[in-house]
């Protein structure tokens, strides 16, 4: 089943080449390396197979050619950059006393919880959600409840009443926001989070919003962080962001938490110490200032690419597998499809592909059993590859 597409954008006169296929096989890159089978085509693990923003490389080797990497100060300008970005691109003012910087957004969650809860608590998370909220909660040894998101008409939505319910027992002490969510696509919209944060507000439940997708939404869409829809808010919430799904930096480790409260603040920052997750690196202080500072053209010209790759998965699933549903995709570079009418589970989806098509996807149901049905694409790579991998696919359910 060959696939023919042409692109709807005139991204060739732009100066940024995504088509351009960069070898990453024996580069120890966890998506690509994991499998030692090398004709498997890895659309699973959420980086892209693209090279960061130039002026990351640039700042990166102009600190390599420094020739030392002793112990690391952060500087102001780090601080800077990051209240910069955030203040101009989504209208949140942070102030730099209110940043804690660590290795990562899960390290990040990890400390938060043992930070604001005690081993028994109930954590709250809306599945089908990120994996690592479930490890996250399960390492602290406190209980997962979750709150599933309605899924009707090929949209996931939140139940505000089941949300009421199970914030109302007193054992529950924390919300895990996905925002963005990952891995519906969905963006919340400011109504939408000011209904979550007044639940959470009447039950004096704390919300840890993970806006790491934030920079990556579409036309359309706005991303509201969700400290940023009141002052009460802003002081019930930590939340938590970093460049590595924006500029493909997870390798260099680095995020921050953002938390006005200073009682919180204060018990995160001992939480991190505690898990030796308080330090960064020389290249991650030096990754997220150029990032945030230079990376903002990279950035759209990727945003425009990553939605052209959406519209070529969703138009091919179109004209070849209508039955199956291709949800909207509002942010993130991970595309959720319905398969439930192929009448197998998510892991046996998973299977099938992998070993008769060589593909690699996600399963639904790494993100709670209300995946199940599901499968993830990851579309962060060249146009080639995603249509490889989206024939590959045809050649296994096509019949």
């Amino acid at each position: 089943m060959r696939y023919q597409y042409h692109k709807i954008n005139l991204l060739l006169e732009m100066k940024y080449d995504f088509d351009e296929i960069i070898p990453r096989r024996n580069s120890n890159s966890y998506k690509w390396d994991s499998d030692r089978n090398s004709d498997i085509l890895p659309m699973w693990v959420a980086d892209m197979d693209f090279r960061t923003a130039p002026p990351i490389i640039e700042a990166l080797e102009k600190r390599v050619r420094h020739g030392i990497f002793g112990y690391t100060k952060v500087p102001d300008s780090y601080f800077d950059a990051v209240t910069g970005w955030f203040a101009g691109r989504h209208n949140f003012r942070i102030q730099r006393e209110q940043i804690l910087f660590t290795t990562g957004v899960v390290p990040a969650l990890s400390a938060i919880i043992k930070a604001l809860a005690n081993p028994g608590d109930k954590v709250i998370v809306q599945s089908p959600v990120y994996n690592c909220f479930f490890s996250s909660i399960r390492n602290d040894r406190c209980e997962i409840v979750s709150n599933d998101l309605i899924y009707k008409d090929g949209r996931y939505t939140v139940d505000f009443d089941d949300l009421a319910t199970k914030a109302s027992d007193p054992e529950a002490k924390l919300l895990l926001l996905c925002n963005p969510h990952n891995p519906a696509g969905r963006v919340w919209s400011r109504e939408e989070l000011s209904k979550i944060g007044d639940i959470c507000l009447r039950n004096s439940i704390t919300v840890v919003s993970d806006e790491i997708h934030c920079d990556l939404v579409y036309a359309g869409h706005t991303h509201v962080p969700f400290a940023s829809v009141n002052d009460d808010f802003l002081y019930n919430s930590v939340t938590c962001t970093a460049p590595s799904k924006t500029f493909n930096l997870a390798g260099i480790q680095v995020a921050n938490i953002i938390s006005a409260d200073e009682d919180k603040r204060k018990k995160i920052d001992k939480a991190l110490n505690v898990n030796e997750v308080c330090e960064i690196n020389v290249f991650a202080v030096e990754a997220l200032i150029a990032a945030y500072t230079e990376g903002e053209e990279w950035l759209e010209a990727l945003k425009l690419y990553l939605y052209d790759n959406y519209i070529c998965l969703k138009k091919y699933f179109s004209e070849y597998f209508p039955l199956l549903t291709v949800l909207p995709l509002e942010a993130t570079y991970l595309v959720w499809v319905d398969c439930a009418k192929l009448g197998l589970s998510s892991a046996e989806i998973a299977e099938i592909l992998l070993d008769r098509a060589k593909l690699r996807i996600n399963e639904g149901t790494m993100y709670g059993k209300a995946g199940e049905g599901f499968i993830r694409f990851n579309i962060a790579c060249p146009k080639k590859l995603l249509i490889e991998g989206l024939e590959r696919f045809g050649r296994v359910f096509g019949k």
